[in-house]
């Protein structure tokens, strides 16, 4: 066997194991992932709430719509609360949507979220909490990557790969209803 060869061969052998390797290791991860962040506003939570509740707010402060000012968004179901939803195209931050599941006025938006590619539906809520002279605001979501063992590689670094864009979404939204 030439030299050619034989790296030809152990190119095959590097890349056989390698890809048993993620595919074996994806199966042994969870597909579960949470994604939390918060941080203060100075107004209070009935002021911050109207900016999440109503998902054309979202277009002033989410950090994806930042990153795309050209993405296509329709939205439908009522104007905010409970059934108000949003869905987006975009080259750059891909193709979803969101939808409003469950309001508590003043304290929490709840909802689902669809995004293209994903079997998957995550869930997520942004809950308002009054602390000294404004209100606490926490972004959660929860999600499951399925059976995937690929997409379970995603469910270990999601909160490094989502939580940075939390973190800039907040600080957006607290610079937005601060500023009104």
């Amino acid at each position: 066997m030439n030299l050619i060869q034989r790296l030809g061969k152990w190119t095959l052998v590097i890349v056989i194991l390698l890809s048993i390797g993620l595919v074996g290791g994806g199966m042994m991860l969870s597909p579960a992932f949470t994604v939390q962040r918060s941080l203060i506003v100075d107004a209070p939570p009935q002021q911050v709430y109207a900016w999440v509740a109503d998902p054309r707010g979202w277009k002033q402060w989410s950090i994806w719509t930042q990153r795309d000012p050209a993405m296509a968004i329709t939205y439908s179901g009522p104007a905010s609360g409970t059934g108000a939803a949003w869905s987006w195209q975009s080259a750059s931050e891909g193709d979803g949507k969101m939808t409003f599941t469950s309001v508590e006025p003043g304290r929490r938006v709840a909802f689902e979220l669809q995004l293209a590619g994903f079997d998957t539906t995550s869930r997520g809520e942004l809950r308002f909490a009054p602390e000294g002279s404004g209100t606490r605001v926490t972004w959660t979501m929860d999600g499951d990557t399925g059976a995937n063992p690929l997409y379970r590689w995603f469910a270990l670094f999601a909160d490094s790969f989502v939580g940075p864009d939390f973190e800039r979404g907040l600080a957006n939204l607290k610079a937005v209803v601060e500023k009104h």
